[in-house]
């Protein structure tokens, strides 16, 4: 990148590493030089959270209201009818009206932590799609939207080509989505003004889609911005770990799993992600992310709180680091560790370590927990798990017992009182 910025929102870009592209650098930077600009980026509402790998968009819109200006976070509630078929294999399953209103209100509860909805000038502000999508009339808007779009280009964007050339179905309603988000952006510049679109790198050509109808419907100056689509220097997707999705939302993930996601993270990526994640200077970055050995150890640590904090609080951050500490150097138990609760009930005459593994989440099947334990990865209050037919029973919970798998993944089992 060779591009010297003049905004403080395009120099973060920059320094950080969010940016993959930009439509056009320079206007876009003269027209961030003015305060209060809007910009948005939408999030589909197929679940009842976001997860990390919805993270450095969430964070792009925070450094967008720290440099003064206005984020705005949309919700396709209209969109999500439909289903985005960016580089998938399959056509997403169609929710419910009640469901995408469910899935939405969990999801409002992540932004408020990293954006400022309040009145002031660049207040961030929640806008659902539905409002324009809801009552669109079919006729009128193939004759005013789908006249400026060409079938020949939108065959050769990369997220419709590729399930194209694997020979997989892709569906009218889910080619319509690109029409659809680009009529998001119109509608968003002429309501309120917003002149910017950002998303990952995989939205490039519907972003395009929404600049081009912008300009040809209404006259609007309208620019785009991608970031990079993130993976681990091990190759993996950003966002997921070995027992599913790092959520966003504490009733779907707690605190302490979110930090361990991060203090797990590979050395290689601590300074990238703490450019991207956190609000740390640029140079402490640097620092943390080039140091070796056990010192790296402390860096992760430091990721993993500062992450952690900006999400669920400081007080939740330095409970999560305690318990680590106490599980890791100590041998403990932690009071913090994911907890499964079994009524006597649900224990009956005892249930194998094999159901319990997996009830607590640290194997997806059976299957997987017993070749955890052949493998011994697995250990009960901290001695090696050996034997895949054990039962527990209500006098093995007199007590809690710390069921772990690896090094690093634990989870406590209690009776219910």
């Amino acid at each position: 990148m060779t591009y010297h910025p003049k905004s403080e929102f395009m120099r973060v870009m920059i320094e950080r590493g969010y940016l993959a592209d930009c439509t056009d650098y320079q206007g876009l930077d003269e027209a961030l030089l003015t305060p209060g600009q809007p910009a948005y980026i939408g999030f589909d509402a197929t679940a009842k959270s976001l997860h990390v790998g919805s993270l450095i968009q969430i964070m792009m819109l925070r450094w967008f209201q720290k440099t003064g200006h206005k984020p705005i976070t949309l919700m396709g509630g209209g969109t999500t009818k439909v289903g985005d078929p960016s580089f998938r294999a399959d056509e997403r399953p169609l929710l419910t009206e009640a469901q995408i209103d469910d899935n939405i209100a969990g999801i409002k509860k992540v932004f408020s932590a990293y954006v400022d909805y309040s009145d002031d000038a660049n207040g961030a502000v929640m806008i659902n799609n539905a409002e324009w999508l809801d009552g669109l009339n079919y006729l009128e808007f193939l004759r005013d939207i789908g006249r400026h779009f060409s079938v020949n280009r939108m065959l050769a964007f990369e997220s419709v080509k590729s399930r194209l050339d694997r020979e997989q179905s892709l569906s009218f309603l889910e080619f319509n989505y690109m029409i659809l988000q680009a009529y998001d952006f119109m509608e968003l510049h002429r309501r309120y003004g917003c002149v910017l679109q950002m998303g990952g790198s995989d939205q490039w050509g519907n972003i395009v889609n929404g600049i081009d109808l912008t300009r040809r419907t209404i006259e609007g100056e309208v620019f785009g911005l991608t970031s990079p689509l993130l993976t681990t220097s091990d190759g993996k997707k950003m966002g997921k770990s070995q027992s599913g999705a790092i959520w966003l939302n504490p009733d779907m993930l707690s605190s302490y799993e979110f930090w361990q996601f991060w203090r797990n993270t590979t050395d290689a990526d601590v300074g990238r992600f703490l450019k991207l994640y956190t609000e740390l200077p640029i140079d402490e970055c640097d620092r943390l992310g080039a140091l070796e050995g056990s010192e790296i150890n402390e860096a992760k640590i430091r990721l993993a709180n500062e992450v952690t904090t900006l999400l669920h609080g400081a007080d939740a951050a330095a409970k999560a680091e305690s318990t680590a500490r106490e599980v890791f150097e100590k041998g403990g138990v932690g009071g913090d560790l994911p907890t499964l609760s079994l009524s006597a009930s649900e224990l009956g005459d005892g249930i194998s370590i094999v159901q319990l593994i997996v009830k607590s989440g640290l194997a997806k099947t059976g299957k997987e927990a017993k070749r955890l334990i052949a493998e011994n990865g697995a250990k009960l209050d901290d001695a090696p798990l050996t034997d895949a037919g054990l039962m527990i029973n209500t006098n093995t919970l007199a007590s809690p017992i710390k069921l772990s798998a690896g090094k690093k993944r634990h989870a406590l089992v209690r009776l219910d009182s």
